[in-house]
């Protein structure tokens, strides 16, 4: 099975900064360009034994119960560099590597409490982690095993490990490419980043124990450094208005059909075009109240899982599954099952 190289950052705003030539900017700069190209690289050296686990890990030996190991790559590149913490084991001081551990610890407390999912492939995967990748290196990604984070350039992106909703996400990439396998393009692979936006937001609230209403329903909120105008890399509640800044321009994301993006670049607009399931996700937490990792994350999650979904999803063919789930959840004509037909509605995908 082929996985895709699935990173927080959008390649739209890596270029944007890459063309910068301000001096303020420039190590923003050159942290993007060297970004930008280091993807083939990094996909040449994944470990080509499927399933091949970093060295000192092991399945948790009780089910349910994470195994955690942190690794630092001092910023090279040869993954996954050197063990600095491994399963409760005290924080090691490094601020990435025990907010990194942490992390981890709180996104499968989601999926075991909440789902009944034992850890990212739902049985007792190891969840492994590598800081302080590259050189001021502007990104932090799923590559199929484990979890990367750079330490961002100081002038635009601060550490990727200071947001739970980033490495939450990334690790809702494995979860999806351990069960609906959605392809990594077009409308499908905007469908895969809206679940990873999801569940990266999932878990944040759920740490803070946060109602629908109190969430922020900001992905990456805390990356950026005081010198952008912005609160986060997207947002779910009002797609589009996460950032409006000189250097990295205005957050493209469509919050409807209406305004779709239909390019070539991103993989179809993966990034871009994931704006319109977020929203509706939103709209479905925010019209039943509560906590959203109940109904909301329930019905999204057993649509996600319950192996129906073909791995080239169009909107429609999800917006549908959902409204399957919430019926095969809490009933036809339930408010539960009418959130979701309205959520659908409203940002114009037909079911």
């Amino acid at each position: 099975m082929h996985v895709p190289f699935c990173s927080i950052v959008p390649p739209y705003l890596l270029k944007r900064l890459a063309r910068l030539d301000a001096p303020r900017f420039s190590a923003a700069s050159r942290a993007a360009k060297e970004a930008l190209g280091h993807v083939r690289s990094v996909q040449a050296a994944r470990r080509q034994a499927a399933g091949l686990e970093p060295p000192g890990t092991a399945r948790a030996a009780t089910p349910g119960l994470p195994q955690r190991s942190i690794f630092d790559a001092g910023g090279g590149e040869i993954l996954p560099g050197k063990l600095v913490r491994k399963e409760g084991e005290k924080p090691t001081g490094d601020a990435s590597a025990d907010e990194a551990y942490d992390g981890l610890g709180h996104t499968h407390r989601l999926y075991t409490d909440v789902f009944g999912r034992d850890s990212i492939d739902g049985k007792g995967l190891p969840l492994n982690a590598i800081v302080h990748f590259g050189r001021l290196y502007d990104n932090a990604f799923w590559d199929g095993t484990q979890m990367v984070f750079g330490d961002g350039d100081g002038e635009v992106f601060d550490r990727f490990t200071k947001s739970l909703s980033v490495i939450g996400h990334e690790l809702a990439h494995g979860v999806t490419q351990h069960s609906a396998a959605l392809a990594y393009r077009n409308q499908a692979g905007a469908l895969n980043e809206s679940m990873s936006d999801v569940f990266g937001a999932l878990v944040e609230q759920h740490v803070l124990n946060q109602s629908a209403a109190e969430a922020s329903w900001l992905i990456g909120e805390g990356l950026f450094t005081p010198e952008v105008e912005g609160r986060a890399l997207r947002s779910m509640k009002a797609p589009g208005t996460a950032y409006d800044d000189d250097v990295l321009g205005k957050d493209p994301q469509p919050d409807s059909m209406d305004s779709y993006v239909r390019t070539s670049a991103d993989n179809g607009g993966v990034h871009i075009n994931s704006g319109i399931p977020n929203r509706a996700f939103y709209l479905v937490a925010d019209q039943l109240g509560g906590y959203a990792w109940e109904a909301p994350g329930r019905i999204w999650y057993q649509a996600l899982t319950s192996g129906s979904l073909p791995a080239t999803a169009t909107f429609t063919v999800f917006a549908r599954a959902t409204a399957g789930a919430a019926v095969e959840l809490y009933g036809d004509g339930s408010p539960e099952h009418d959130a979701v037909r309205q959520a659908w509605e409203t940002v114009k995908v037909r079911l």
